[in-house]
């Protein structure tokens, strides 16, 4: 349940802050990473909050790098809205640290909300 809210909350924030002039970029990438969290935390609700950081760590490295491919199709379907929000477009260095904090600070928020469950 705490997955779902998180997906819930963090896209609209996360599409919002690519219109915050003063906000970088790395921001939305980081809240992307986070939301990409959520979901495997739903998919993999049995396994333990390691294991989905390293899923999700590597699910976002390979969409980052995925970036670097240029089939006619795929740069296609980055030019829609719907594939630019899921696989981005243009390969950056600096968004593999901003999904790696992503990952971090999501890792630790559940953490701490399932050490009170429990």
């Amino acid at each position: 349940m705490v997955s779902l809210v998180g997906i819930i909350v963090l896209i609209p924030i996360g599409l919002y802050s690519r219109h915050i002039s003063w906000l970088p970029n790395e921001v939305g990438d980081a809240l992307w990473a986070m939301m990409v969290f959520c979901f495997w935390r739903i998919i993999l609700v049995r396994k333990g909050l390691p294991f989905v950081a390293l899923i999700s760590l590597i699910h976002s490295y390979l969409v980052e790098f995925s970036q670097l491919i240029c089939w006619p199709w795929l740069v296609s379907f980055r030019s829609t809205f719907i594939g630019h929000m899921m696989l981005g477009q243009g390969f950056l260095w600096v968004d593999l640290l901003a999904t790696l904090i992503g990952i971090f600070l999501i890792y630790w928020v559940f953490y701490a909300i399932e050490q009170r469950l429990r």
